[in-house]
């Protein structure tokens, strides 16, 4: 008789140590909003998230722990944030911190895991659902449920071992390197 906890354990330890290895790491990926869809990149540093979206509207975001960087290429306007209490931040713990699913439900299906994790941030009650293919284990999608408002991104096109130039995480305009 298999032990549910014990293998549910095993597959959440699983799952967060493939995270913590998405270093130099890229893949494409689809945002719904349930109002609007975008599309772009993301790019996963030694510290740093890059996420470059490309459509509808060109805009570089650029995520360190306790701060960000929000640039609008048409605009050719550039803000500077802290992430807590945004939704950029439950982004950045996916790749930088994914010990933050270590209380996390776990759900096994045969083709699919899904940590799953609810709570409150920054006093904003969250809901946060981290879905893996099994077979090749690969992250494709992310749920999050926060301040009312409903987030999908779903990945594809993973790159692992990705070479960035030393200016591709810089929290500078972009501009300035043009």
């Amino acid at each position: 008789m298999v032990n549910n906890s014990f293998s549910e354990e095993s597959l959440k330890r699983n799952a967060i140590n493939y995270l913590k290895e998405l270093k130099f790491f890229s893949a494409s990926f689809i945002q719904d909003d349930l109002s609007s869809i975008a599309e772009g990149k993301i790019f996963v540093g030694e510290n740093r998230i890059r996420v470059d979206y490309e459509n509808p509207t060109k805009i570089l975001i650029i995520l360190d722990e306790n701060k960000a960087m929000y640039y609008d290429y048409e605009l050719e306007e550039d803000e500077f944030f802290d992430p807590s209490g945004t939704s950029a931040k439950f982004f950045f713990n996916i790749f930088k911190k994914p010990d933050f699913f270590g209380d996390s439900d776990v759900i096994s299906r045969e083709n699919y895991l899904v940590l799953s994790k609810s709570g409150k941030n920054e006093n904003i009650d969250f809901t946060i659902k981290v879905f893996f293919e099994n077979n090749p284990f690969l992250l494709r999608k992310a749920e999050l449920l926060f301040e009312d408002k409903f987030l999908v991104l779903s990945i594809f096109n993973h790159k692992y071992n990705e070479a960035f130039d030393k200016n591709f995480f810089k929290l500078i305009n972009p501009s300035f390197f043009n």
